[in-house]
């Protein structure tokens, strides 16, 4: 099949660009560069000429605080630049995969949501990846609205200043040999690379609908910073941060965790738990790390 990644060069769409190539696709990789969502006649002139048979839609506006500041542009990338997306890729007869998020809760539930929960999110970021949702699903009738949570992978993420939270928690053991995490959150960490192989797995099937897709199991920010230590090896300091060591300028969902439920529903689901996800990153880092030497 034609692929087309929008948002290509992000922290999943690199690794959706690897794994859709790996798949024998022919994958076309679109950065903000090649295309403006915003822009409905960008969007179309770009797509019309590639005819894609998959639109994977990975853009977006994700930094929190930014979304809140400047709702208007949120809403025009988050919410308009998905439903340009879902009326090009219905005119072309494509299908579209829209990746969404678990901040579409608001984390009162305190168990796993699953695709029947009602959403109500906190904040601007959440409205706005909602309000595309909606575009998607009344928009075009072939297509996959993915939501996911706790994502992590080798290719930076801008909206995080470029680590992920691994990077980050090894950063801060080798520079001060004690860190403090907040307990008071709970996620499902999720492998970019996990989830670009779900993607590849959904797309060739023409269960169209909305899905939860995330690694298994679930863990606080602390439990997945001591787990991360244990598996490098690294001697250091964990402690529980204070309840107000870190505030946040926007009220977010202190239980993010998300149940895969349609996939299981349709034997689509392929996650593992968590912990095996960050094994086979660590691994990965340890390889490049030996290449990069011996090179």
């Amino acid at each position: 099949m034609k692929i087309a990644v929008v948002g290509a060069d992000g922290q999943l769409g690199s690794d959706l660009v690897a794994a859709f190539t790996a798949h024998g696709d022919v994958v076309c990789a679109l950065t903000h560069s090649h295309i403006e969502i915003a822009d409905l006649n960008f969007v179309s002139r770009v797509l019309e000429e590639i005819q894609p048979q998959v639109i994977i839609n990975t853009a977006a506006m994700h930094h929190v605080e930014k979304c809140e500041r400047e709702p208007a542009k949120a809403f025009a990338v988050n919410a308009l630049g998905s439903n340009n997306l879902a009326v090009v890729a219905q005119s072309l007869g494509a299908v579209l995969m829209h990746v969404s998020t678990d901040y579409v809760f608001d984390g009162s539930k305190g168990s796993p949501y699953t695709e029947n929960d009602s959403p109500r999110p906190l904040n601007a970021y959440g409205i706005t990846k909602l309000a595309g949702e909606h575009f998607v699903r009344s928009n075009t009738e072939k297509h996959f609205v993915v939501r996911t949570s706790g994502l992590y992978g080798k290719s930076p993420c801008r909206a995080k200043g470029g680590l992920n939270f691994i990077e980050l928690m090894l950063k801060l053991a080798k520079e001060r040999g004690e860190v403090r995490v907040v307990d008071s959150e709970v996620v499902s960490p999720t492998s970019t690379a996990e989830l670009a192989e779900q993607l590849v797995q959904l797309s060739s099937s023409d269960c169209y609908g909305l899905y939860h897709a995330t690694a298994e199991g679930n863990c606080s920010w602390y439990e997945f910073a001591k787990e991360i230590f244990a598996q490098s090896d690294i001697p250091v300091r964990l402690k529980v941060a204070g309840p107000d060591e870190f505030p946040t300028k926007v009220p977010r969902p202190k239980y993010s965790v998300l149940e895969n439920q349609a996939l299981k529903d349709r034997g689509l689901n392929t996650f593992k738990p968590w912990q095996n996800g960050l094994h086979t990153y660590l691994a990965g880092r340890i390889k490049s790390e030996s290449l990069q030497v011996s090179a």
